[in-house]
This record gives structure tokens, C-alpha cells and sequence, in this order.
């Protein structure tokens, strides 16, 4: 007769499949909760003690760990020395192996002891996971119940070497991704400040298809941290529309980062990573047709973000002739009865993808980029909680100039380096990004901005090093810039600013952005 042993916490299907292994002639073996499970839905069920002859001791903790449950799992009945020291210790082979771990993200996700987050680490069940995997030439091990239907067909017939390989590959990232979830749960406990001689990060596909990558011929998908459940768009509930593409993706984060960073009714628009508008009206709909000025033609097709629910002007807004996006994301909708509204529009209305998001926290997080052969890792760039902005020329900013400064430089972060980007306090109303030289920026923002440049605000990712981009600004009538400072020429940008009556203020932060 051959052996399965299960001992799952997710007991999901569990019965049925025990019971298909059982008419398959399979004798059962369990622990705990598990077997009293299968008792309990009538199957006979041999306790691990049974075999062990040892009972379950330290609360729990000490149940599969020993040799005739272990050696049944790795011993490779191919090999005659096997087979003679199984028989020799009275070890019989296990031919299945079917465990999931304790849900350990869900122990930690709400409140809790670390003593409760240590007892949520399981130990039994990935020794277990191991040893099957690596004796998969002979044991076939399961660690999802999406797999069953598919393991008890492959039983009828035999299970093939590459199913139990792929089977085994597949509980080997299953224990990895534990792994990594405890290990960075404990490394952030512990008060480790540097860097950590290995990186663990655990990621699950969210079972979304991306139809491709940035291109077509690329292929493209989409992990989630399991550690931060409600962190903004991780947790983004799409109501409406196609699925949302790996480019939508990036400009959704994009978008939902910079309304985020903005006062509650902002709107954000954004095409290809960068802003191509911002705004802060009487309504939402204000909002939304007040950022669209800033560049109207990159605005058709992007995706829009707004600081709140979802309302009448938004939806009137929106829906005027002449507009398409393909992604909103908002907080909800004041009345759920707007969305049908909306949906019943033009084409591209019941097409688009709505966004259900929480506006994203101000705290720090890992950014990973991908380089070939690594990873590059950094906080994310947040503002310091510690202002020392500094009025540096002699002209002070008036009332109107302080508040439009501040808006630009929530704003500046979420563009493309060099960056600049002028406007009032009302709306953005230029952008210059991603130029290799800050006094294309310049022209670039200016010339976008036309005539409303005339008194408005200007605001650098990084510091001016001459004095150029400072004339250029005053020539178009700007009245007041930010930027960090810190340039070795610093005094000759000051004493410009001062002779072209600019008022000028340094942050001492700089924000690239690649």
C-alpha cells in the first residue's frame, strides 16, 4: 500500500483529495488538526505518532520532525543501500507528501506579540517540504490546493518525472517565499540598521495577466509584496474595464503617487511617467479640466488620478467631447450610481479601468531596479520631515508665491530628471523633463507654460549651475523659484536672481528622479 502524509493548514479541498487518494489505495497519514479533520469526514487516518511512536510535544512544535517520517520522505528507493537501511530501521517509504505552512503574513498583518509572530514561523512543514522536493525522483510533494485535481489525474495514470520535478520546483519556491517573509519580518524587528549581507523578498503573482510588457514583443506579469496588503495600488480594486496593461500599471503608480502628494480635490495626469498635468479647483471636475490645459494633447490617453471620491463634476468633466484615458483612479465614487452613468458614455468610457485606491502613505519604502546580473536598492525619495528652506535673495516671496512653491515642489519629485516644472497655486502650467541639460528644462517648461509663465513659480529637481537657466526664467516673467542649492556657483545664480528681481528659495534636498 502506498503512504501519503498530510498536515496542511489551509484545508481547502483537503477532504476530497484525501478521499480520492484513499480509493486509490493510499493510507493516510496526518497530524493535528488535519487528521481530526479527515476523521471527521469519515476517512481513516493513521496519526504520525502512530509511526513515530513518539507522541506530539512542546505545544505542537515537535511532531514530524524524526527519522521514520523523514526517512520516508528522502529515501531514494532506487538505491539498494537505501531500501536496506529503511528496512534495517523499520522506515517505510512515503510516495506523497501534501503540506502547506502556517499563514504566517496573516499572524503579522494584524496586531500582535513577537512571541505570537514566533509561533506563527513553521518548521515542521518546510523540513518536510525539503526533503520530499529533493527526493522527488520518488515522492511527489504538494503545497497548493489548486494542484490536486491535477496530482489525483496524474495518479490514475503514474505520475511523470517531469510533473514530480516541476512539482518539486514549485515547493522549493514555496518555502523560499516563507522564508523571506519571516526573515525580513524578524530583520525589521531586530533594529538592523544597515544594509543586510543577503536581500530576501518574497513576491506572488496577483494572477493578473499583463497582455505584454513596455512592448509587445516582451513579456510582462505582476508580483506583490505580501508584507504590505494595503500599501495604495497593491491593494487597487479594478471595477471596470480591460485588464490593465504593464505601461498603465507604471503610470497609475506614477499618477497615484504625485494626487497623493497634493491637496485633497488635486487631479494628476500623467502619460508616459511624467506629469502633463496638475490642478487644484473649486470641484473635482474643476480640477480635472484645469490640469488637462496644461498639455491637452498628451492628456488624451493617459491615466488620471484624483484626491477623493469620484463625483457629478468629475464625471461631467470627464466625459466632454474631446477627452480619452485609460485608467482613473480615485477613492471610490460619492454615489455608486455615477459609475453605471459614467460606463454608459462613449466608447472609451466602457472601456476604461477604474481604480479603487488609499491614498498613499508618506513613509519610507525600498525601491528596486533591475540592472543585468543585479539589483540597485534605495529608500524612496520622501520629503525630509525637517524643512530648512532658506530665502536666499533679498526679495522675499509674497503670500501667493510661498503657496504656489509649495505645490511645485510636491509636484517636482514625480518628474523625469533634469526637471522643472512652473506654475501658480491653482495648477501646474509647464513641464521640462527628462533633458540631458537643466536649461533645455528650463525652455522646455517655459515654453509650455506660454503666456501664463508671466508671474508664475518655478521649481528645480536639482540645483542651477550657472546663472543661465535663472535669465532665461526671468525673461519669460517668472517671479520666484525653488531648487535645493548647493551648487560651487551658488552665489553668481543668487546675485542674478537678485538683479532680475526673482525671489528665490533653497530646500537643500535634491530630487532626482531616472
Amino acid at each position: 500500500m502506498r503512504t501519503a502524509l498530510l498536515s496542511v493548514t489551509d484545508k481547502t479541498g483537503i477532504v476530497e483529495f484525501a478521499s480520492h487518494l484513499f480509493a486509490l489505495d493510499f493510507r493516510l497519514l496526518s497530524t493535528g488538526g488535519t487528521a481530526r479533520t479527515l476523521r471527521e469526514a469519515g476517512l481513516n487516518v493513521t496519526d504520525v505518532s502512530d509511526i513515530t511512536g513518539f507522541p506530539e510535544i512542546l505545544d505542537g512544535r515537535v511532531k514530524t520532525l524524526h527519522p521514520k517520517i523523514h526517512g520516508g520522505l528522502l529515501g531514494d528507493v532506487r538505491l539498494d543501500s537505501h531500501r536496506s537501511a529503511m528496512a534495517e530501521h523499520g522506515i517505510g517509504s512515503i510516495e506523497l507528501l501534501c503540506v502547506n505552512l502556517y499563514q504566517f503574513a496573516d499572524a503579522i498583518s494584524k496586531p500582535h506579540s513577537l512571541d505570537e509572530a514566533i509561533e506563527a514561523i513553521d518548521i515542521g512543514g518546510p523540513a518536510m517540504i525539503r526533503a520530499a522536493a529533493k527526493n522527488f525522483a520518488n515522492v511527489a510533494v504538494v503545497v497548493d490546493p489548486n494542484d490536486y485535481d491535477l496530482v489525483l489525474s496524474s495518479i490514475k495514470v503514474g505520475i511523470s518525472s517531469d510533473e514530480r520535478h516541476q512539482l518539486a520546483a514549485k515547493a522549493f519556491r514555496h518555502t523560499a517565499f516563507y522564508d523571506s517573509m519571516v526573515s525580513r519580518y524578524l530583520t525589521s524587528n531586530s533594529g538592523e540598521t544597515n544594509w543586510p549581507e543577503t536581500l530576501t523578498i518574497g513576491m506572488q503573482w496577483d494572477n493578473r495577466e499583463l497582455r505584454y510588457g513596455e512592448n509587445p514583443h516582451q513579456k510582462g506579469a505582476r508580483y506583490l509584496d505580501p508584507l504590505t496588503k494595503s500599501e495604495c495600488l497593491r491593494a487597487a480594486e479594478l471595477s471596470s474595464g480591460k485588464e490593465i496593461s504593464y505601461n498603465n500599471w507604471l503610470d497609475a503608480e506614477a499618477a497615484w503617487e504625485l494626487v497623493s502628494d497634493l491637496p485633497r480635490g488635486a487631479c494628476a495626469i500623467i502619460k508616459h511617467g511624467n506629469p502633463c498635468g496638475a490642478a487644484i479647483g473649486s470641484n473635482l471636475g474643476a480640477s480635472y479640466r484645469m490640469a488637462k490645459e496644461t498639455d491637452p494633447i498628451s492628456a488624451f490617453g493617459g491615466v488620471v488620478a484624483f484626491h477623493g471620491k469620484l463625483d457629478p463634476s468629475a464625471v461631467e468633466a470627464m466625459t466632454e467631447k474631446g477627452n480619452f484615458l485609460e485608467v482613473i483612479i480615485s477613492e471610490g465614487w460619492s454615489d455608486p450610481e455615477l459609475c453605471d452613468e459614467f460606463l454608459k458614455g462613449t466608447a472609451w468610457t466602457k472601456n476604461v479601468r477604474f481604480l479603487e485606491a488609499s491614498i498613499a502613505s508618506k513613509a519610507s519604502f525600498q525601491t528596486i531596479r533591475s540592472i543585468r546580473g543585479g539589483y540597485l536598492i534605495q529608500d524612496s525619495d520622501e520629503e525630509p520631515k525637517t524643512e530648512n528652506w532658506e530665502v536666499v535673495t533679498s526679495l522675499q516671496p509674497t503670500e501667493g508665491q510661498s503657496e504656489a512653491i509649495k505645490i511645485l515642489w510636491a509636484i517636482i519629485p514625480h518628474v523625469k530628471s533634469n526637471a522643472i516644472v512652473v506654475g501658480n497655486t491653482t495648477r501646474l502650467l509647464g513641464v521640462g523633463a527628462g533633458q540631458m541639460n537643466r536649461v533645455q528644462s528650463v525652455k522646455l517648461a517655459i515654453e509650455q507654460a506660454g503666456s501664463g509663465a508671466k508671474g508664475a513659480v518655478l521649481a528645480s529637481d536639482a540645483f542651477f549651475p550657472f546663472p543661465d537657466s535663472i535669465e532665461t526664467a526671468a525673461n519669460a516673467g517668472i517671479s520666484a523659484i525653488i531648487q535645493p542649492g548647493g551648487s560651487k556657483k551658488d552665489s553668481e545664480v543668487i546675485a542674478a536672481a537678485n538683479e532680475l528681481g526673482i525671489a528665490m528659495v533653497f530646500t537643500g534636498v535634491r530630487h532626482f528622479r531616472h
